[in-house]
């Protein structure tokens, strides 16, 4: 993955103790000429980038691959006219704390391309996850991203899950058109002999896997590429809206270097929250106190399996459970072949809280065997967890009561500020839908 640069010598940032602006290079103006953009005409004409993407998951980086590609396309326009300046030019500045993008929840998943069809027919997350993952299977295709459409089955083993699984296929044939179909016992017995499913299969042939590390070092080369900034090991510890308070005079960001020490400053005549297991953090600091969310960190223990037998070759999922905080402890598969099964959801107080529980070994073996029964559970060994980040402690399936959806919005009472909260799964397959909506926001 190529190096970011650290913020503070290739673009200059003031130190936060000096009010003195002397001393920098020149910093190009950003002129309001562009007819459909949304963020306030009178942001800070000084501003050292129009965009600042704070979070470098894969959602931030496809978002700031988005705004550049938009800024190098406009550049590109303009410098054709003859009356065109090249200060007129926008910029995309992305923000990550650690030392190398996508290290958090975006490289802590099933890597999973989701179908979308666990979610409200109303909701972001099924809008989003149905464009993204057309998107994502093009992405992929056109710029050599390894990934494979496996399919997926939902395994039923009781009439309660099978009535379960009847609601999802009704849901997809008659309200959001994502195909499903039955499984018969001949073709399942066939195809994967090894998989229990006593009520019957409902399979998605449109969910897939993908390599999710070559798919951030792809947005993040056409992010460099389009002459966006990467600026690693960058965390923003303060964010103040200019212009009485609103952001409508553009946004300054405190950003602590974490090789130096050194606490700067950088504006932006807009900024997007997309921190992910930060992003409630970053919405706390500007926000006044009655507003201000609280972050639950779902964790998600994964366990990997050695053994050649049984061999599957299809995503296998429990069928869903209402309330519940994930999707169940399914079998996936990596582009290598390996099986690891999870997650589970184990509550936890810490986003740092990323060691394998290995007492829910058990637990997973014992869920796992509902629908593979000569599991050898021996072979299972710790393997990674994630944490994904929401805004309640039910809800990751269905709608109604508990249903807690992606939140991607214009805050209320700011110019130029797009905040992105509870982008858990299906995030990675969404993250392509998610840029262009954060686009559109800003320039639509």
């Amino acid at each position: 993955m190529r190096p970011g640069r650290s913020l503070l010598p290739p673009i200059s940032l003031r130190p936060r103790a000096s009010p003195a602006r002397h001393g920098n290079p020149p910093i190009q103006q950003h002129h309001a000429t562009t007819t459909h953009r949304l963020f306030s005409q009178t942001a800070l004409r000084s501003a050292d980038f129009t965009h600042a993407v704070i979070g470098g998951g894969v959602v931030g980086l496809a978002i700031a691959r988005e705004l550049a590609l938009r800024s190098n396309h406009d550049g590109a326009s303009r410098s054709s006219t003859p009356s065109s300046s090249s200060n007129s030019s926008s910029s995309t500045l992305l923000l990550e704390r650690h030392a190398a993008v996508g290290t958090e929840t975006s490289s802590r998943n099933s890597e999973v391309i989701h179908a979308g069809i666990y979610y409200g027919a109303s909701s972001l997350k099924t809008a989003l996850c149905i464009q993204g993952k057309a998107l994502l299977y093009h992405y992929c295709a056109s710029h050599g991203v390894p990934h494979r459409r496996v399919g997926k089955w939902i395994v039923a083993q009781t009439s309660t899950q099978r009535a379960a699984l009847q609601a999802v296929h009704d849901f997809c044939t008659r309200e959001i058109h994502v195909p499903v179909r039955w499984v018969g016992a001949d073709e399942a017995a066939r195809r994967e002999p090894a998989v229990r499913a006593d009520a019957g299969i409902l399979e998605s042939p449109t969910t897939g896997i993908v390599d999710s590390h070559a798919l951030m070092v792809s947005l993040l080369g056409q992010f460099e590429d389009a002459g966006g900034t990467l600026a690693l090991g960058s965390k923003v510890e303060a964010v103040a809206p200019l212009g009485g308070g609103d952001g409508s005079a553009g946004w300054e960001l405190a950003v602590r270097d974490a090789a130096t020490g050194e606490l700067s400053t950088v504006t932006a005549e807009t900024i997007i929250n997309s921190a992910g297991l930060g992003a409630v953090d970053i919405h706390n600091m500007i926000v006044p106190p009655d507003r201000r969310k609280k972050m639950f960190y779902a964790k998600g223990n994964y366990f990997s399996y050695a053994a050649s037998s049984p061999k599957v070759g299809t995503l296998v999922y429990p069928a869903p459970e209402p309330g519940h905080g994930g999707l169940g402890t399914h079998l996936t598969i990596d582009m290598g072949g390996r099986i690891k099964f999870g997650p589970d959801v184990e509550w936890v107080d810490s986003p740092d809280d990323l060691a394998v529980n290995e007492s829910r070994l058990a637990l997973t073996a014992k869920e796992v065997k509902k629908y593979l029964p000569d599991l050898d559970e021996t072979q299972l060994q710790p393997d990674y967890a994630g944490i994904r980040p929401k805004l309640a402690k039910q809800g990751a399936v269905a709608h109604g009561k508990g249903f807690v959806d992606f939140v991607i919005q214009k805050e209320e009472g700011y110019q130029g500020w797009i905040n992105l909260l509870n982008i858990e799964s299906p995030g990675l397959t969404s993250c392509l839908a998610i840029a262009e909506r954060v686009r559109k926001l800003l320039y639509t």
